[in-house]
C-alpha cells in the first residue's frame, strides 16, 4: 500500500508516558488504486496508484487513466498474491496508531556547497596567516597521477530522493485526514511525500 502525503511541519506531543515526544503532521491526499500490472501481461504483478487534483493534468498522463479527472502523481508498487481492488480510494481511516511506514522524500535544495558544509570537513587554522581555512586541501597523491572516482568535494548538495524506515504513527486525525509521526522528516514544509506500507 502507497499513500500520498503532504507534510505541513512539525510539533510536539506527549505520549501516554508523559514524555515529550518531536512529531511530524503529515497531511493523507486523496490516493486511489487506478490499475493493476500483471505478470502475463507486463512480465511483474504490481499496484498503480495516482494521486488526483482539481487542476487539469497532462495529456500523456491523463490518457493512461481516463476514468479518473486531474491525475498528477503516478507510482508503482510491487506486488505478490491478492491486494486491493482497482479503484479503491485511500485514506487517514486507513491508518492506524502504531503503524509503521517507509517513507520516501526529496531533500530540500542547498544548492553548489563547498566540503565544509556538504561532507563536514575540518577547517584549517584561523590565526598565523593562514589562508586555507575552508580550502577542502590535498585531493590525491603524486602516483597514480589523477583523482580517485568517488573523491569528496564541493558540488550541489541536498535536493535528493532520500528513504527513511520504521516511520511510526502516534496519532491519527481521520476526520481532518492528518497524521503525526514520530521524528523528522526529510524535505521542504508543504512537500508531497509517499508512506508505503
Amino acid at each position: 500500500m502507497k499513500i500520498f502525503v503532504k507534510k505541513l511541519g512539525m510539533t510536539h506531543i506527549y505520549n501516554e508516558n508523559s514524555k515529550h515526544v518531536p512529531v511530524t503532521v503529515l497531511e493523507v491526499e486523496k490516493t486511489i488504486l487506478a490499475g493493476k500490472r500483471t505478470a502475463e501481461k507486463d512480465g511483474y504483478s504490481a499496484d498503480i496508484f495516482i494521486k488526483t487534483s482539481s487542476k487539469k493534468s497532462k495529456k500523456s498522463v491523463q490518457m493512461q487513466f481516463k476514468d479518473f479527472d486531474g491525475v498528477k502523481k503516478v507510482i508503482e508498487q510491487r506486488v505478490d498474491g491478492e491486494t486491493l481492488e482497482k479503484g479503491t480510494q485511500l485514506d487517514a481511516k486507513d491508518i492506524n496508531i502504531g503503524d509503521f511506514f517507509k517513507v520516501v522524500a526529496t531533500s530540500k535544495g542547498k544548492g553548489f556547497a563547498g566540503t565544509v558544509k556538504r561532507h563536514g570537513f575540518a577547517t584549517g587554522p584561523k590565526t598565523h596567516g593562514s589562508d586555507n581555512y575552508r580550502r577542502p586541501g590535498s585531493i590525491g597523491p603524486t602516483y597514480p597521477q589523477r583523482v580517485i572516482k568517488g573523491r569528496r568535494m564541493a558540488g550541489r548538495m541536498g535536493n535528493e530522493r532520500i528513504t527513511v524506515k520504521n516511520v511510526e504513527v502516534l496519532r491519527v486525525l481521520k476526520d481532518e485526514g492528518r497524521i503525526f509521526v514520530k521524528g523528522p522528516i526529510p524535505g521542504p514544509n508543504m512537500n508531497t511525500l509517499i508512506l508505503e506500507k
